[in-house]
């Protein structure tokens, strides 16, 4: 008995050290592999972690989109799934996440916030951030709304957490701070590497305010998040000349559109017909749709539709579709189907 209890302790503490080696080997691939993803001086690259909406679906997560440049990665809002999609980039939810920014404050936009977080601030290939969250949300300019209530709502909420972590696995304090901004739109809400972030206003709806899109310029690049939004001439306005522009769609089938409670909602969306008219009026060198919402219509039907107002190419997103920015806007496919994620450590190539 002797003999196996001490095989026993022998192997857990093989096994342990193999897995801090593999710890470790992370870390260091995954800060390789994010600069290898970052593009070439100069490029934009986008990154579509989350193309869904709040249906809780394994091929779209929640909305979320990543944009590199300047050497930065910022995050476009945090659905559901965040912090996996960025795991299986090789991007630590912690210190390889430089800002991120909301566009309105709906559920299916934010629900990936605690996790991206709380994952960021603990050790490990998926941590290790040493500052504060910065997070960017607009105000409703009443000053008791947007990034900041959020932020004291989190830190209230998971204050034991934080508290056990920083005592238990030397988490310094700072880490599990947030950096809050609210911002009034139409106007740049960051600058910094060259990066520069306009958040501009879009209508979701009159219950549904504030909501933003945003532009992101650098250099001569730029790439346009449309956020949720109805048809919108300020959209238009704020992205005429991008070079990719992100759109959110929403379709449905004649039958479920005359249901008393699908109005409303389909009212704070753009159709297919509406996009490409969209599309039409901005010229972008590529369009692309995220927050895919499908209801009663195949993605077939999606395209046929939105080619009736707009003739030039254009792609339906997919989770992990990427597209670089650079004298031309090049994309590449992401996921189509539950069997196609891949799972595997941090600093991988997916």
């Amino acid at each position: 008995m002797a003999s196996n209890g001490g095989r026993m302790a022998r192997n857990l503490v093989v096994s342990a050290a193999m897995i801090g080696f593999a710890l470790v080997a992370c870390v260091s691939d995954a800060s390789a592999q994010q600069q290898e993803r970052a593009g070439r001086p100069g490029e934009i690259v986008v990154t579509l972690l989350g193309t869904g909406g709040p249906e809780p679906g394994t091929a779209r997560f929640g909305p979320a989109t990543l944009i590199q440049a300047g050497g930065l990665n910022l995050l476009f809002d945090a659905g559901r799934g965040v912090t996996v999609r960025l795991y299986q980039l090789g991007i630590p939810a912690g210190k390889g996440i430089d800002a991120v920014f909301l566009t309105h404050y709906h559920s299916d936009h934010v629900e990936g916030l605690p996790d991206l977080w709380m994952t960021g601030y603990m050790f490990g290939p998926f941590g290790f951030r040493s500052r504060p969250l910065r997070l960017f949300g607009p105000s409703d300019g009443t000053g008791s709304g947007g990034a900041a209530r959020i932020a004291k709502g989190l830190t209230e909420a998971f204050a034991d957490d934080a508290r056990i972590r920083m005592a238990d696995e030397k988490i310094p304090a700072v880490a599990t701070q947030i950096d809050a901004h609210d911002f009034q739109a139409d106007r740049v809400v960051f600058e910094e590497a060259g990066v520069k972030v306009t958040a501009f206003a879009v209508n979701h709806g009159d219950l549904i305010k504030p909501s933003v899109g945003y532009r992101v310029d650098y250099g001569a690049k730029s790439v346009t998040l449309s956020g949720d939004t109805k048809f919108d001439e300020n959209l238009i306005k704020f992205a005429t000349g991008t070079d990719l522009l992100i759109h959110e769609v929403f379709a449905t089938s004649a039958k479920l559109a005359e249901l008393p409670y699908m109005k409303p909602v389909a009212d704070h969306h753009t159709s297919p017909e509406q996009a490409g008219e969209v599309f039409s009026r901005v010229k972008p060198k590529l369009a692309a749709y995220t927050h895919v919402i499908l209801l009663g219509v195949s993605q077939d039907v999606l395209v046929s539709r939105t080619k009736g107002t707009y003739a030039a190419p254009f792609q339906v997103g997919d989770d992990l579709m990427r597209f670089e920015i650079g004298d031309s806007v090049a994309s590449r496919d992401g996921i189509r189907s539950f069997a196609d994620i891949p799972i595997r450590c941090a600093g991988t190539n997916p």
